[in-house]
């Protein structure tokens, strides 16, 4: 059976990100965390994150990105607060719809990623996932 085992972000710098996702996640190195690769995971081995050393740019609106889930509203700024305070950054998002279900942040990176307030009840491909729309071909 085909399944996906991680996602993984090209970082610049390893432990700086390794810190971050660590704080945000609640996630710990896998084994000693290296200059070129770290794999990050859950306690009970059920999430994964891959930090990979990257020289690329990161990209405004990328193809990928990751939605994490915040069960309500509160639990959502708490999440961006957190971010926030390990070097995440909020990005001006010129794509929100009007009374957004999410926020978008950066990572110390410069990597995007979104909190989705799941108790909105109306969470849709186009709704948290708005990175994506900026890839559609016409």
């Amino acid at each position: 059976m085909v399944r996906v085992l991680q996602v993984v972000l090209g970082v610049d710098d390893m432990s700086r990100a390794v810190a971050f996702w660590s704080g945000l996640l609640g996630l710990r190195a896998e084994g000693e965390a290296g200059p070129w690769w770290t794999t990050l995971t859950s306690h009970d081995g059920s999430t994964r994150l891959g930090l990979q050393r990257s020289t690329a740019e990161c990209q405004d609106f990328p193809r990928v990105h990751l939605d994490l889930a915040a069960d309500d509203a509160a639990e959502q700024a708490a999440l961006a607060q957190t971010a926030e305070r390990l070097g995440g950054a909020r990005v001006h998002w010129p794509l929100y719809p009007p009374d957004p279900d999410f926020v978008v942040l950066a990572d110390t990176e410069g990597n995007r990623f979104c909190v989705v307030d799941l108790s909105r009840g109306r969470v849709t491909c186009e709704r948290s996932s708005p990175l994506a729309r900026t890839a559609r071909r016409p």
